[in-house]
Parts: structure tokens; sequence; C-alpha cells
């Protein structure tokens, strides 16, 4: 059965291939960060120089039906632009039918933002707030019943599939899951999507030990899947960002007004008590950079993690801590990094993300380090800083790789295994 792309033969082919040009607009809708479509790009060029035509579909933000703002059309002279030719554009991602038919090989098909049918996302629109259970129900099992009919449309202007959506493979949608069975030699993995697999395996399946990882951002409610599947792998354990002050108030810390989920203490000792019978090391900050409030202009000053007074919030973390993560990272042969350690989005408090980045982007170039990145702040460091192609990987998926570090079996990699 056909799993990637290098392999397969695409001439006099037609090719669906679902991308994710999930793109940042201005009120120009001017594509702001153009990196998912130059993301793209290699794989749609593999099936045009072997002698294949390919019909591009995605979702574009949360429309709740045909919405202009949505509309993929504005995004046609990016794609233009990076692919170096003309593209057609179908208005109507049910409508595609002559275009898709009369596509010869080098032509490029994109089709208008699927979610302008709720059937792409199989979830029910317009009901009143006040509907009955009865009638969500009954609203359910209408929108699944076209949906067969949906995703068996879009099959029909093909004869092969490509999944390069990794942004969107923990979904269980038309596009995304459903679509492959209607191709079941003939249906495979993009670059994207290969690169992703490739990449999370290396670090989660089969990794060179030493293993590190390090797990920051604001809540631990958010990681906990992620914290307990990692502790299981790894042999080190970095914890920082805002989810630190609850491991650090959990093991009896004056934290101040430093940003907690009280109800996570337990979780937090939890995954301490595991890290510790595994013989992981966990390593948290000693000390935090404190302002005495949430603004990049606040007073500021550095003090112990677990002494922080009330009034103050931590903020960022220290540079000892850094120095030390930075031997942990030259030390390891597999680094995982998800999540800042510092309020990322306020420069004051961005030293030690951006100080994290460098390490990783050092220790790749300099030991050979596998260095995976991922999450929305880690990224925006690493390309802040101009080396993403300094590091091993940069994630293109957030929600999709939060769920296979937490060890789940992906609806859209699953749908091409099968």
């Amino acid at each position: 059965m056909q799993k990637f792309i290098d392999s397969y033969d695409f001439k006099g082919k037609k090719v669906i291939a679902r991308v994710d040009f999930n793109v940042p607009l201005n009120k120009d809708f001017k594509v702001t960060d153009d990196t998912r479509i130059r993301a793209a790009v290699p794989t749609i060029k593999k099936v045009l120089e072997g002698g294949g035509s390919i019909i591009l579909m995605s979702h574009l933000g949360r429309p709740k039906g045909v919405d202009r703002k949505y509309s993929l059309e504005h995004i046609i002279y990016k794609v233009e632009e990076l692919l170096g030719q003309k593209i057609e554009f179908c208005p109507d991602c049910m409508k595609a039918d002559e275009q898709a038919k009369n596509l010869k090989p080098g032509d490029v098909l994109l089709l208008e933002n699927l979610r302008f049918y709720a059937e792409e996302e199989g979830k029910p629109r317009g009901l009143a707030d006040d509907a009955s259970d009865e009638e969500k129900k009954a609203a359910k099992a209408k929108v699944k019943e076209s949906q067969k009919e949906f995703t068996k449309h879009l099959a029909s202007y093909a004869d092969c599939y490509i999944n390069d959506a990794f942004g969107t493979a923990h979904r269980a949608h038309a596009s995304t899951a459903l679509i492959a069975k209607y191709f079941p030699e003939d249906k495979m993995f993009g670059y994207i999507m290969e690169g992703e697999i490739r990449a999370i395996n290396k670090v989660v399946n089969d990794p060179q030990h030493p293993v590190t990882a390090i797990i920051g951002g604001s809540k631990v409610s958010s990681k906990i899947g992620i914290l307990q599947n990692l502790v299981e792998k790894v042999d080190n354990l970095v914890i920082g960002g805002g989810m630190a002050y609850t491991f650090v108030k959990a093991q009896g810390g004056k934290i101040g007004d430093s940003i907690c989920e009280d109800d996570q203490l337990q979780v937090a000792l939890d995954i301490l008590k595991a890290a510790q019978d595994k013989g992981v090391k966990v390593y948290l900050p000693k000390y935090s950079v404190v302002a005495n409030r949430f603004d990049n202009d606040a007073t500021k000053m550095i003090c112990k993690i677990n002494e922080i007074p009330d009034g103050w919030m931590g903020m960022d973390v220290g540079t000892d801590f850094l120095v030390q993560v930075e031997d942990v990272i030259n030390s390891s042969k597999t680094v995982l990094w998800n999540g800042p350690v510092g309020v990322f989005e306020m420069p004051w408090f961005a030293q030690g993300t951006l100080y994290i980045a460098k390490a990783l982007a050092k220790a790749t170039q300099e030991k050979g380090v596998f260095t995976l990145v991922g999450g929305g702040d880690s990224v925006a460091a690493v390309n802040q800083m101009g080396y993403a192609d300094k590091v091993s990987y940069v994630s293109t998926g957030g929600g999709a790789m939060l769920e296979s570090l937490e060890g789940k079996v992906l609806s859209g990699i699953q749908a091409i295994m099968e």
C-alpha cells in the first residue's frame, strides 16, 4: 500500500490534496505569514513534475457558513507567487466537477474554503441556544449523513489522495480522514506529513538517549497527557513557563501572584513522583524574574522561585536555570521543546525563551543533537532569531503535535495507514 509520495507514479493522474492554507491575513486580506503555503510547495511540485495535476483543498478560519472574509480567493496571488505559475480557482468546493475533469498535467486547481460547508467538520450549525437534546441529536445525525455525500463528491474529482495538512491531522474531518477510504490503494502522506511523522517518531518512539523534554507554557492542565507520556520515555524533564509555578506551589513554595492552577497541584506531585520512580531527572527553575504587574514596563526584580512576595508574579526564568538547561541540552542526543519558559510576548520577559532557542540551534549545529521544536511561541522564538533552519525540525502542527506527544494516534494519519 502506498504511504509516501516519492515512489508514486503521478503521470496522467489527478491528485486531490489536503493542504493547510489556514494563514493569517491583514485588514486588506493580504497574507502576513506564508510559512504554511511555502511548506506545501515541495509536495505540489512533486506531483506536477511527475506529470500529474493537483486539486488543493483547505480551510481558512472558522466560518459559520459562506463568508467572503474567509475566502481562499484572498491567497491565490501568494500560491501563484510561491509556485511560480497561474492556478485555477473554484468558488464552491462542491461545484468543481467540470474544472477537475478538464485539468491537464501541470495544472493546479484551488477549491474554496471547505468549512463553508458544515459537512467538512461534521458539526451542525444554526441550532437555537435553547435546542433540546433530541433536536441536537437529530441535527448531528443529519449533518453526519450529508457528510458522506460531501466526502464522496470531493473524492470523485481525483484518482489519488494526499494528506499534507499536519495541523489538522488530529481532526476526523471529511477532508483529513474520511476521504482516504475512497482511495484504498492510492492514498499517501505529503512531505510535510512525512517529515512530522518521522520527527515525532525520533523523539517519542525511537529516540537516541539521553532524551530531554523542555516543556513550558502557562498551564499544566493542557500538558498533563504529554507530561505523563514523556515521563515514560525521557531521561531529563525540564519544566518552565507558567506551569512551573504550579509545581513549585505543590511542593510548598510561595509563588506570590504568579499564575497557578490550584486544581492541578496533586497532578503536579503525581508527575514528579512518576519521574522519580522512573529515574527521570526533573529540572525546575530556582530563581525567577518577577514583576509587580503583568506588563512589559512593570518594575522587575529577581528572587527565589519559591519565595516570591505577595503582589509580585513570575514572568521569566533566571539565568542560572538557563545555563543549567544549556548543559542538559549539550549532553543530550535528542531534545524536544514545546512551550515558552517566560511571557514571550513581552520583550523584557522573552529572554529565557530566546536563550533556549539559541542553545538548541547551537547544539544541533555543533554537537549533532536531534532537536524538535513545536508549539506556537517556541516556533515563533526560533523564527524570530533566524534559527528555524538551524534546529533539526520545526513542527507545523499545534494541537496535532500535542496529541502525538501524548501517544495518541491521529485520525488523519490512521486513515492513510489503514
